[in-house]
């Protein structure tokens, strides 16, 4: 039953989105586009696009060696085009199934919630499809606790990666972390340091041929600090920040200029697009690097990620 004292949320149902709004935030999850359309935070936009399932990371030098790409690739196709099948809003514990319009023209101008939950079904264009759900869950505070589980295929390549990328609209300033020093990937952790660490270049490492870099494993958050928008109109250029926090075991990420498709497209680092957007990649599962030899070798199959298993876990918005 919806809360009725005009305490907590203020929830709106619109004809194609639902609006969860509080003290400091306000959040837009879409119906049309499939996923969470918009975080404004203290009147600053987080998001330029939806946030969507991930599975590919731009290849390494030993990916290409070992024909990765060949074996695996149905998963850059999955990573570019994905389909939200369902959609499901449950708030205060009773589902309101997808309440589009006309059905949403039941609720009334001032709904109020204690807790809201929206949950996204997404099916892959792999052969076979599986499928990811993605459940935001908004407390009053304001804080969004995010479930992702992706349900695990007989006849599936291996994954690269498993996470949820977040585009945002402007260049990041810089982030802060707590885990590994470092670029670490599951195979290469040996040496690295636990601390708190600042990034100030989103800069890619500066391989001869640009691919994947930038991973950070073990991690307990993540703050993003961004200045910059696309409001033109907005007049406090002051730093904002966004915090991604683990909820029950550490997660690892990325956050640098450019799609792991954008990257995969660039054989020279002068080919890529200019730096003007933030894309963070909170991962589930990472596969390792290898380079046992530099001339192609598998991955150790103790870093390898099935795609015929299920893999959950789950993150904090703050």
């Amino acid at each position: 039953m919806a809360c009725t004292n005009k305490k907590g949320l203020r929830v709106v149902y619109g004809d194609y989105t639902l609006g969860v709004h509080g003290d400091g935030f306000d959040y837009i999850f879409s119906y049309a586009q499939g996923g969470l359309e918009s975080i404004v935070k203290n009147g600053y936009e987080w998001l330029y696009r939806c946030p969507k399932p991930t599975f590919w990371r731009a290849l390494t030098d030993n990916d290409r060696g070992s024909k990765f790409h060949i074996k695996s690739g149905s998963w850059l196709a999955a990573d570019m085009f994905i389909n939200c099948a369902d959609v499901e809003v449950i708030m205060d514990g009773v589902s309101q199934g997808k309440p589009v319009a006309p059905g949403n023209n039941k609720y009334g101008a001032d709904v109020y919630a204690e807790n809201m939950i929206v949950k996204y079904v997404y099916e892959t264009v792999t052969t076979p499809a599986t499928t990811v759900e993605v459940t935001y869950s908004v407390a009053e505070d304001g804080k969004i606790t995010v479930n992702v589980l992706y349900k695990g295929v007989q006849g599936l390549p291996q994954l690269p990666v498993f996470g949820l990328r977040f585009i945002m609209p402007t260049l990041a300033d810089k982030y802060m972390y707590e885990g590994l020093s470092g670029e670490t990937y599951p195979d290469r952790m040996d040496g690295a340091q636990k601390g708190v660490y600042e990034i100030n270049d989103l800069s890619l490492t500066p391989y001869l041929v640009p691919q994947e870099c930038g991973n950070h494993m073990k991690t307990q958050w993540v703050e993003v600090t961004r200045h910059t928008s696309l409001n033109n109109s907005r007049k406090d250029c002051s730093p904002q920040k966004l915090r991604i926090e683990m909820k029950d075991e550490p997660f690892a990420f990325s956050c640098l200029p450019y799609t792991a498709s954008e990257i995969e497209n660039a054989t020279h680092h002068e080919e890529l697009p200019p730096a003007r957007r933030t894309v963070l990649c909170v991962y589930g599962a990472v596969r390792g690097v290898g380079g046992i030899d530099s001339w192609g070798s598998d991955v150790e199959e103790a870093y390898h990620i099935s795609a015929e298993k299920d893999i959950s876990y789950s993150f904090v918005i703050a």
